[in-house]
């Protein structure tokens, strides 16, 4: 049985998509949720579906081991659904290639310090692109630039507004997010 461990900071609808896909595998089973928020919502929505989870402090993921060897000791891969720090080097190193992240928009365009949620939808209307999407990438060291794993596009609307890319994304998360995390844990184990 292969143990993920997901990171979030908001409201957890992409966490709780991804536990209830997971829910009846025999292969892969989502084991706790931590957030670096303790009022995030989507620690609510973990006790709600019996996940265990709990918060931490920005400086137990950066100046001490403490969220490093949880991690070590409970997961065999990492997914980020909605998680704003930065991964410090030393988990990245102790999970290669294993720490996944979904970004909403087709990176490299729209990625970076600050580009997520709806600031990324406003600057795709802005800036009048005629597609945006989902981004499934292996995290590394720099914001939004690990490899990517899988793209799905959409044809942007002149009347589309921010929120309704922002819908229009959502329901890629929601459709290819757990099956991409689950291809990649089949396919390496």
């Amino acid at each position: 049985m292969k143990r993920i461990v997901i990171l979030a900071s908001g409201s957890g609808t992409n966490a709780e998509n991804i536990i209830n896909y997971f829910s009846h595998s025999d292969l892969i089973s989502v084991i706790y949720v931590l957030s670096n928020k303790k009022d995030a919502k989507v620690l609510e929505r973990a006790r709600r579906l019996a996940i265990p989870n709990r918060s931490f402090d920005k400086k137990d993921l950066i100046n001490t081991d403490e969220v490093l060897n949880f991690l070590k000791e409970n997961a065999d891969y990492v997914i980020l659904a909605g998680f704003l720090l930065k991964i410090p080097s030393k988990i990245i190193d102790a999970f290669p290639n294993k720490i996944i992240n979904i970004h909403p928009a087709l990176l490299p365009k729209y990625g970076g310090k600050g580009m997520y949620g709806m600031h990324v939808h406003h600057a795709v209307v802005k800036n009048r692109e005629k597609q945006t999407g989902i981004t499934v990438h292996y995290v590394n060291d720099n914001y939004d630039e690990g490899a990517i794993i899988f793209q799905k596009s959409f044809e942007v609307l002149e009347s589309d507004t921010p929120e309704d890319v922002a819908e229009k994304i959502h329901q890629l998360e929601y459709e290819y997010f757990p099956k991409v995390i689950e291809k990649v844990i089949l396919e390496n184990g």
